[in-house]
């Protein structure tokens, strides 16, 4: 009787045939498995293009795990912006959160209507939570002189200043600045995400930004920057030099200051990160450096005196109390806040973030933003 012969090379060919079709069944029904599988992320290994900007290791070839940060993402926003607030929180959670289930903060002045609550908890993916702002974290304090503070505002006003004559802006910008970190809903994070209504989100976020900063010791990230209107901030600038002095003791050694003032501290160029996204570690501004310096600029008054935003306030004291290597510009993230619009341009984050914004009118190098003198900065 013959004995039956196996030969080695169909065998090989049926075995890869097998593998290769499970690869592909596996690639189409779950997501993050075609993601790091994918040719182009094999071959961004094997041949890694040079960032252009942070020289760090590149967000998008971070590999999936189901490891997640102790983070949130925080929205301030009112009732009666519901629908600009659901399109941004779908927008995130189709370009993101689908995939990493962040849980989501919404604060508010007075409390959330239910319906409010009711759209935005049936359009995510995690949990949501309503939290209601205290009266003293949210209101002009008793000791600001209203009479003074009303005379600022009407002079803005007058002078077509943006937001000139609002009292709600301004309580908003001292919120932002010195209490949302402190918010008990937010005392649990040790991360945040901020979004606002009628924002978009125009490419896929391939990567985790969180775990990429936790792993990359950074603190602040942003997408968009850009120069200050100098009449809200007259005297800011003197008042930070005066805290500094006091206080040398907070400055990082390796820090920021050639980004926000072009010579060596006695003057601001009014360079900031536009805050409406920002990405932080909430740690850096409950620490002793940040919390001083914001009670010292509280105390000044100018937040309703003049018209000063958590923009500056929060750039200026991460280019000075953190080093320029925990500061992060996020390339990939396809971020709109109009009438601005960042558009990914390098690499292949665009391709890659399967992007819908038009790269031809990206803001990042426009008359009045800031990322050319920030790119400048990091590669002296």
């Amino acid at each position: 009787m013959n004995s039956l012969s196996l030969r080695p090379g169909p065998i090989a060919l049926l075995i890869l045939g097998l593998i290769f079709s499970l690869h592909l069944l596996a690639s189409f029904t779950h997501e993050e498995y075609g993601r790091v599988t994918s040719i182009s992320r094999i071959a961004s290994k094997l041949s890694p293009n040079k960032s252009t900007f942070t020289g760090n290791a590149f967000p998008n070839d971070q590999i999936y795990s189901d490891k997640r940060a102790n983070a949130t993402f925080v929205i301030l926003c009112r009732n009666n912006q519901l629908w600009d607030t659901v399109r941004s929180v779908r927008e995130i959670e189709d370009r993101f959160n689908n995939v990493y289930h962040y849980p989501y903060v919404f604060l508010n002045e007075v409390p959330f209507t239910e319906e409010f609550k009711y759209r935005l908890s049936s359009i995510v993916s995690s949990k949501a939570e309503f939290g209601l702002i205290p009266r003293d974290h949210w209101f002009q304090p008793d000791w600001i002189d209203e009479d003074k503070a009303k005379k600022s505002r009407d002079k803005m006003q007058s002078e077509n200043i943006i937001y000139g004559g609002s009292l709600s802006y301004r309580n908003m910008c001292r919120f932002n600045s010195g209490f949302f970190f402190r918010h008990p809903l937010m005392q649990k994070y040790k991360w945040y995400w901020r979004i606002e209504p009628d924002v978009h989100f125009h490419c896929d976020i391939t990567f985790d930004p969180f775990r990429y900063m936790e792993e990359q010791n950074k603190i602040y990230a942003f997408t968009i920057s850009m120069v200050e209107y100098e009449a809200t901030i007259p005297t800011l600038w003197g008042h930070v030099r005066d805290f500094v002095q006091k206080n040398p003791q907070y400055v990082a050694k390796n820090n920021y200051m050639g980004f926000i003032s072009d010579n060596a501290g006695e003057k601001y160029n009014l360079c900031h990160f536009w805050s409406n996204f920002e990405i932080a570690n909430m740690e850096f501004w409950r620490g002793e450096a940040y919390m001083n310096f914001f009670e010292y600029l509280d105390s000044k008054g100018g937040f309703y005196y003049e018209r000063w935003g958590d923009a500056p306030v929060h750039s200026i004291a991460a280019a000075i109390f953190a080093s320029r290597d925990q500061i992060h510009f996020f390339d990939e993230i396809g971020y709109e806040h109009a009438p601005y619009t960042h558009c990914p341009k390098e690499r292949d984050h665009w391709k890659r973030g399967r992007c819908s914004c038009n790269p031809k009118t990206n803001f990042d190098f426009d008359g009045v933003s800031c990322l050319d003198k920030y790119v400048k900065f990091i590669h002296t």
